[in-house]
């Protein structure tokens, strides 16, 4: 008998050993996980690392890439378009002028009833229409056609609240973003389309002068006035409530800056000089590209795999387009090489551009104990239905790591124009205002990245400068903005002047 349990005393003891041994390997391998984990992250933190100096280095390489820029076509890999915006609206515009916002699947009209420097914005009406998909593929004809007789079903319902001037033609601002070659404040050619869009008898051809074709066959009166980038269209909403504007960045989707420049600082230039002697100047800022930017393998893969590989560079690290995807191909190694979620990698991480910025902005931005949001974007996005505390807290570092090195250059980036417009020091005889407009859901709903922004800049210019310098959301540059540069541009403003 007392050898019987004995017996089982052993068997009992070397069953528990071994059930020890599992759990310390298991603990061994978990410990070996988070160690690797650990270790892709430091290393994604070193390789985005933007600290004062190197900040510095993007912002005297983004001036001297706008200088060549300016000089000459193709000079720099920043276009510097001239926009033939040469006035800025002031306040003191009056009447009735619209905005057509052609961007992409929808377009808008809008009409705003302006007061003069008393009441400007007095009111403002706007209709949205989708695109129906046959025409994004069918001919130019057909598609504005289809747009000018929604222009003029909108017309018709003006009421008298907007007063037309008599003897008049109600005048346009019109904001089209597809590449254009533009030649003049009402003309520009189409370049290629983008967005799904395919028309292929409207490429090469003023695009101004098919959208007014189009009007008159519908028999509506109106004049195009400005064809306008949205960019250019936040520079004047910007403008028009502060005179202290002097440059507008667009940080969304896509990111791109504009700026007021004197016209004699144009070497291209080649019209004769406004008598303003100003130009508002289209930088298309999202393709600068400079050695001093910090790049990843995981921007380097991003953009070889992008239908524009060696293009856009900095909106591929800046935007809100790029920032989700950046954070996902960097959850991709570690469920890879460290085993993050488990054995087997979550099959929706697979998906490219599955995490959009809104679903990192509200990771990053979640403040819970346990990181609720963050479990919760896990579950519903990437189908991981169990995230420990630990995991969470490592992917809102990821978030934090990829918005900050972001902003940060975004800042630089716009020292790069100040410092372009010697707005970067304290002037004798006291401080200049300069308010940079900015437009765009990065900025506006994404406020790690917004403050990071602000508080970089701040770093960057120093405390005495930093106090006469200030960003400002300006919302709506495509419709109002237009709308505005229509009526600052206005065919009739020498009648009013002589």
């Amino acid at each position: 008998m007392g050898k019987v349990v004995v017996a089982a005393a052993v068997v009992c003891t070397a069953a528990v050993c071994a059930a020890a041994v599992l759990v310390m390997r298991h603990r061994m391998k978990s410990s070996g996980r988070w160690a690797k984990a650990e270790a892709i992250l430091r290393e994604l933190e070193e390789k985005c690392g933007t600290p004062t100096g190197k900040l510095r280095q993007v912002a005297d390489a983004m001036t001297v890439e706008m200088h060549a820029g300016l000089a000459s076509e193709g000079g720099s890999k920043l276009k510097m378009l001239i926009s033939y915006v040469d006035n800025l609206p002031t306040g003191d515009e009056e009447g009735v002028f619209y905005a057509l916002d052609l961007g992409g699947t929808n377009f808008r009209a809008l009409r705003v009833q302006l007061g003069g420097e008393e009441r400007r914005v007095i009111k403002r009406e706007y209709e949205e229409r989708s695109i129906p998909p046959h025409l994004m593929v069918g001919s130019s004809h057909e598609l504005f056609d289809f747009i000018a007789a929604a222009l003029a079903k909108f017309v018709a319902t003006e009421s008298e609240d907007f007063v037309l001037q008599p003897g008049r033609q109600r005048e346009l601002g019109f904001t089209f973003s597809f590449p254009v070659r533009q030649i003049s404040l009402a003309s520009g050619i189409l370049i290629k389309w983008t967005k799904g869009f395919l028309i292929e008898d409207a490429i090469g051809q003023d695009i101004v002068k098919e959208l007014t074709k189009a009007m008159e066959r519908v028999g509506l009166d109106m004049h195009v006035t400005a064809l306008v980038n949205d960019t250019v269209g936040t520079l004047a909403r910007g403008r028009y409530n502060n005179p202290d504007v002097i440059a507008a960045v667009i940080l969304g989707t896509g990111t791109n800056a504009a700026y007021v420049e004197r016209a004699n600082a144009i070497p291209k230039w080649q019209g004769l000089l406004p008598k303003s002697e100003e130009m508002v100047i289209n930088m298309e800022w999202g393709n600068f590209q400079s050695s001093h930017i910090p790049l990843t393998e995981y921007d380097q893969s991003l953009d070889a795999e992008s239908l524009n590989p060696g293009e856009q560079i900095f909106e591929k690290i800046i935007s809100g387009m790029y920032l989700g995807e950046i954070v996902r191909r960097v959850l991709c190694r570690m469920a890879e090489e460290a085993s993050f979620f488990g054995d087997d990698i979550p099959p929706k991480l697979r998906n490219p551009f599955i995490l959009r910025t809104p679903d990192i902005a509200a990771m990053h931005h979640d403040t819970s104990a346990d990181l609720k949001v963050v479990g919760s974007k896990l579950k519903d996005i990437l189908e991981i239905p169990n995230s420990s505390l630990k995991m969470r807290k490592m992917i809102v570092e990821i978030c934090d790591v990829v918005a900050t090195r972001g902003a940060r250059l975004a800042a630089a980036g716009i020292l790069g124009i100040l410092k372009k417009l010697g707005r970067d020091t304290v002037k004798e005889g006291g401080k200049q205002r300069s308010v940079i407009a900015s437009d765009g859901g990065l900025f506006e709903h994404y406020s790690e990245f917004r403050n990071c922004l602000m508080n970089t800049l701040k770093e960057l210019l120093g405390e005495e400068v930093s106090e006469s310098i200030t960003v400002e959301l300006s919302n709506d540059g495509s419709g109002i903005g237009a709308a505005l540069i229509a009526a600052s541009h206005s065919q009739y403003l020498e009648i009013e002047e002589s």
